[in-house]
């Protein structure tokens, strides 16, 4: 490839996989993980910790006369992997609200999620071609910590040769401008709460029940605009099924329990209806998504066997560095280790019911197949939501909801045939063995979420993508020692709903963890014969019909289309982290449109010159935004963590109370709009091409 060879002339011999980068990127992992952890027990959201990674690392490596910018790369995807590896409280502590658990056991915890992720990290092998290399998905943390990196190691390089570095320290002023603005606005907003993250209006429209909502997230504006118009609508759709359509029908037609309030009862009618639409129709858009790859995916898999079993020497020296994934062999080899701990993990968990030895095995050969091949499918429908949208809101927890539906059934239809359901806690132990099953699923669909947004970061940067899939399995070694001993301790002092360790303690205390609550509900629905399929069917419906639609606008034209795993996460994710998402996405469509007609009116021939630089200058502060709300998230996070465990509040640094509220919520409205004016302003003030 042309890009390739500039590639080569840029970092010929720079070394990548170090010691001092993988122990550096070790301290971040479990830092990162932590904090994620204790946040999705307790909002149900987590953050994607390559951009905070990527940061960190440009700080401290700094320091170092020889570090690099593939060093810095390496460290930032061994940390992210970790961070993101915490995605598995979405569904582990179901095992303690069943009653199945009392504590994390180390050893099993551990094989779980160092299995699973990386699982996920052999399954986004063979995607890599596919997803990163021939595909204009945007990735856009990815492109965002690949535009830090680069303006990082630029400076540095031209610093160090007495270069005049201006124009680069302009891209860094971006980037820090960006960052600043994120980062005050989330300290005012997550910590100090003088200024509000989201709002909702609520409207009664005879018995109908909806919202008007608005999220305040700078990190989401800034992704938006990384997105585009066209997954940016796609969301926008879903929304408006879901809070135009779906959800007031249903307050209309349901009742509302004994004194619920007309928002709570609407917001369960979502999250526990409304919801499963989503599921069903992310399901059968994933689905979709995996046909249309199937073709790019096996060229992919085909070009790296033939490729790296070629036993011509020139043929080799041919193979561009950037194009070399892990071996077939070695991919074997791991492949092998996994399934060994996979089997050990599933031998302890399901030996302690005391079945018969034939009965056990089949159930831990039939598991591990489950989640193995469901685990390949969700890693591509996982790797493809992640390019569109980003790690941070693709909805990891709705793969899980898939996941558990499919391990259920397997489960139920196996228990049946053995008449486990007769025996004392059988049904205990189906429920408890679908969730064990669907922890890896969610452990691999977490790492192929981050993985393909790592190895496009190398990919812009020039790295190694073998070395980077050696530094994910690393991540994810090292993050799954540091889950269960994080998990345990979070249990031990808060508990979680429905599942407190101690008698006498405070209910409204304990974690929420909305999401492991959603899955073990619907776990124990389908033992119990009383989920309703109802909503997941009429999803797949609603999924079919868009699949339809986008399929005739991409064939009539190459500007319009409807992406349906967006209009899915649209339906599904919670409408405050969606509309600064379609927000930023019309923002960066209507700035791109005023840019062009603006240069085509000052200088006609440098027309596409002008728009590409203020368009990365729009990347940049982009990019910013991102960095700081997640570094602060860290930041936040560490703090609530060291107060609650020490016994202190789980708001630390809140200097106002609940009835500050309305006030907070125009301070951050205000703060949005102006971030937004601030945005546009910075972009469109960048020098045009003199005139002629």
């Amino acid at each position: 490839m042309k890009k390739s060879s500039n590639l080569t002339a840029t970092y010929p011999t720079l070394p990548e996989l170090t010691f001092r980068g993988m122990f550096l990127g070790m301290l971040i992992t479990v830092i990162f993980t932590a904090s994620n952890v204790y946040l999705g027990l307790k909002v149900g959201l987590t953050f994607s910790s390559s951009i905070p990674a990527a940061v960190i690392s440009m700080a401290i490596l700094r320091m170092f006369k020889n570090s690099n910018i593939l060093e810095n790369n390496m460290v930032q995807t061994q940390a992210s992997a970790a961070g993101t590896l915490s995605a598995i409280i979405f569904i582990l502590p179901g095992l303690l609200m069943i009653g199945y658990w009392q504590g994390f056991p180390f050893w099993q915890t551990l094989l779980l999620c160092a299995c699973g992720g990386s699982l996920g990290v052999l399954f986004t092998i063979p995607l890599r071609r596919a997803m990163v290399v021939n595909s204009d998905l945007p990735y856009p943390e990815g492109r965002a910590a690949a535009e830090i990196l680069k303006v990082g190691s630029e400076i540095r390089k031209e610093e160090a040769e007495g270069e005049d570095t201006s124009k680069k320290e302009t891209g860094m002023k971006d980037i820090v401008f960006g960052t600043a603005l994120a980062g005050i606005f989330s300290f005012c907003s997550n910590g100090l709460h003088i200024a509000s993250s989201e709002v909702s209006h609520w409207i009664h429209i005879g018995k109908a029940v909806t919202q008007i909502p608005m999220g305040f997230s700078m990190a989401l504006l800034g992704a938006g605009y990384l997105i585009g118009i066209t997954s940016g609508i796609a969301i926008l759709c879903g929304t408006l099924l879901a809070w135009v359509v779906f959800v007031p029908y249903l307050t209309s037609v349901i009742s509302p329990a004994d004194g619920q309030s007309a928002a709570a009862f609407a917001h369960m009618i979502w999250a526990q209806k409304v919801r499963f639409i989503g599921a069903g129709c992310i399901g059968i858009a994933a689905i979709w998504t995996l046909i249309k790859l199937a073709k790019p995916v096996v060229d992919g898999i085909k070009m790296s066997i033939a490729a790296i079993r070629s036993n011509d020497t020139e043929e080799k020296q041919a193979l561009h560095h950037t194009d070399i994934d892990i071996s077939p062999k070695s991919v074997g080899i791991v492949f092998l280790i996994i399934l060994a701990g996979l089997f050990v993990a599933f031998y302890t968990f399901v030996s302690a019911a005391n079945l018969p030895f034939s009965v056990t095995i089949t159930y831990i050969v039939v598991g591990i197949l489950v989640a193995v091949l469901m685990g390949f499918f969700v890693a591509a429908a996982c790797g493809y939501m992640a390019g569109l949208i980003g790690t941070s809101a693709s909805p990891i927890s709705g793969i899980g909801i898939l996941g558990i539906i499919v391990s259920s059934l397997v489960v139920l239809a196996l228990s049946t045939s053995f008449g486990v359901f007769d025996l004392p806690g059988g049904t205990d132990f189906a429920t408890a063995l679908a969730i064990f099953i669907t922890a890896v699923i969610v452990s691999i669909a977490a790492i192929s979420n981050d993985n393909l947004q790592d190895l496009k970061t190398g990919y812009i940067v020039g790295a190694t993508p073998w070395k980077q899939q050696v530094a994910l399995i690393l991540g994810s070694v090292i993050g799954a020692f540091a889950i269960a001993p994080v998990l345990n301790l979070l249990y031990q002092a808060y508990g979680f709903t429905g599942a407190l360790p101690r008698a006498g303690m405070d209910p409204s205390q304990a974690l929420a963890a909305p999401q492991a609550t959603l899955m073990t509900t619907i776990a124990q629905g389908i033992f119990s014969s009383s989920l309703d399929w109802n909503y997941i069917l009429f999803g797949i419906g609603i999924g079919v019909v868009v699949i339809i639609i986008d399929a005739l606008l991409t064939s009539h034209t190459t500007a319009l289309a409807l992406p349906p795993l967006a209009v899915g996460m649209g339906i599904y994710l919670p409408p405050t982290l969606e509309i600064p998402l379609v927000i930023g996405s019309v923002m960066g469509w209507l700035v791109h449109r005023h840019l062009r007609q603006r240069a085509e009116r000052r200088s006609p021939d440098h027309v596409e010159e002008d728009v590409e630089a203020c368009n990365h200058r729009g990347v940049l502060l982009a990019s910013g935004l991102i960095v700081g709300e997640s570094l602060v998230g860290v930041i936040i996070a560490l703090i609530i963590v060291v107060s609650v465990t020490s016994g202190g509040s789980e708001n630390p640094l809140a200097l106002v109370g609940k009835d500050f509220e309305s006030i907070a919520d125009v301070i951050g409205l205000l703060a949005f709009v102006g971030t937004m004016f601030l945005f546009i302003r910075h972009i469109i003030i960048t020098k045009f091409t003199p005139e002629k």
